[in-house]
């Protein structure tokens, strides 16, 4: 669009209920320079200064679809940006395809991800101390635990819950959620159900992790109270969160913000096994998986709940023979974070492979990897373009002059 990007809005009022915004928590300088090779960045959108007046330009707003095509954005938006001069894209999680077939669009996407996006000095300084108590005292795993109103609504799994809770759940989904027809047994058979502590617990202990394992918890408040948590517990008594392992100020006044939901990505970015419960829709996992593969290919345990799913219901059934066999029988099947091509559904931000990763000797020019002096071919582009800009500014204004003349 050769459009000029204003800092993003982060969303505070849907869940987070947390103002910090996107200066809160990330690094805006190394955002800003890290891709002052692809795109123009500013903090604010820019006032006009026009016949001795001040104007700001108004944003028009405009709803993207849902994984909109590039050619929308060539299109329809960029008609309403030159009709308007600026517009502000509202709501944009999913709002761009994430198939395109321009690997260049794609690498742009993982040097956002994985370089420009990077959490405030005080974030990651937090964070890898966390990571450093964790791992004085040997490896570490950490878990999402993804087992919170929001999700098990949107899941409309209901059933194993109180009648009151039941209540509180189909509430909550008919005010945040479209309305749709879901049976719970159905849901459950083909896995579409979030993981309860108990059956992640139980997945671990089939793969052979014993109950001196430390697990970090990243997750919000769970639902369904001590009950649900009780029999992982049993199974794991070694649980920390970001609280436990640093009870600062800092955190306890912020733990279910985003500060704390940033402290926890960055310790399960770092620690030597992640495993996400609910990696479907979830924003938060499917990042971590992508990342963590994009920086090394790093261990991660992904359940496949379709594939368990009829084995916790024989079990619930009492047919508990041969259980923990069939739960690894499943479970070798996944993939462990390892190099593996993406086939839809799998999402392009869980596995950017092969479209991030260049090769040392490709038959393919495209796909080799770029130079040693790659940055300073780019300083010298960046420098060509800003003294081409220069002259046509100048040579703008004089025009401009004369006419006003």
């Amino acid at each position: 669009m050769n459009a000029t990007l204003v800092l993003p809005e982060l969303d505070a009022n849907s869940f987070w209920h947390d103002d910090s915004g996107f200066q809160g928590i990330y690094d805006v300088e190394h955002f800003i320079q890290t891709l002052r090779y692809d795109v123009q960045i500013v903090e604010s959108i820019p006032e006009i200064h026009k016949n001795g007046k001040t104007k700001k330009i108004k944003a028009y707003q405009l709803r993207p679809p849902r994984d909109a095509p590039i050619s929308w954005y060539l299109t329809e938006a960029m008609e309403q940006m030159k009709k308007h001069g600026a517009i502000y894209l509202t709501p944009f999680s999913h709002r761009l395809a994430e198939e395109i077939d321009n690997p260049e669009y794609q690498r742009l996407r993982c040097r956002v991800n994985y370089h420009a996006l990077r959490f405030k000095p005080n974030i990651m300084k937090l964070s890898e101390s966390i990571v450093d108590k964790l791992r004085a005292e040997g490896h570490f795993m950490s878990i999402h635990l993804r087992f919170e109103m929001d999700m098990l609504a949107f899941a409309g799994c209901f059933d194993i819950f109180k009648p009151e809770q039941q209540r509180i759940l189909k509430k909550y989904r008919e005010e945040n959620f479209k309305e749709k027809k879901l049976v719970y047994k159905e849901r459950r058979a083909i896995g579409k159900c979030p993981l309860t502590p108990e059956e992640v617990g139980l997945i671990l202990r089939a793969m052979g992790f014993d109950n001196s394992t430390k697990i970090y918890l990243a997750a919000g408040e769970l639902f369904g109270g001590e009950k649900f948590m009780k029999p992982f517990r049993a199974l794991f008594p070694h649980l920390e969160n970001h609280s436990s392992v640093d009870p600062s100020e800092e955190l306890v006044t912020n733990t279910r913000g985003l500060l704390g939901s940033a402290v926890d990505y960055m310790v399960c970015l770092l620690s030597d096994i992640f495993m996400p419960t609910y990696d479907g829709p979830s924003n938060f996992a499917n990042n971590l998986l992508g990342h963590r593969l994009y920086y090394g290919f790093r261990t991660t345990i992904r359940p496949d709940r379709k594939g368990l799913a009829p084995i916790f219901i024989d079990r619930e059934n009492g047919r508990t023979a041969g259980f923990e066999e069939a739960v690894r029988h499943v479970m070798l099947k996944t993939n462990f974070g390892g190099p593996h091509k993406r086939v839809p559904p799998e999402s392009f931000y869980t596995n950017s492979w092969p479209e991030c990763f260049c090769q040392i000797s490709a038959q393919n020019p495209a796909d080799e990897c770029p130079p040693d002096n790659v940055l300073d071919i780019l300083n010298s582009r960046l420098e060509s373009e800003a003294r081409s800009n220069s002259q046509s500014l100048t040579q703008g204004n004089f025009s401009t002059s004369i006419l006003e003349r």
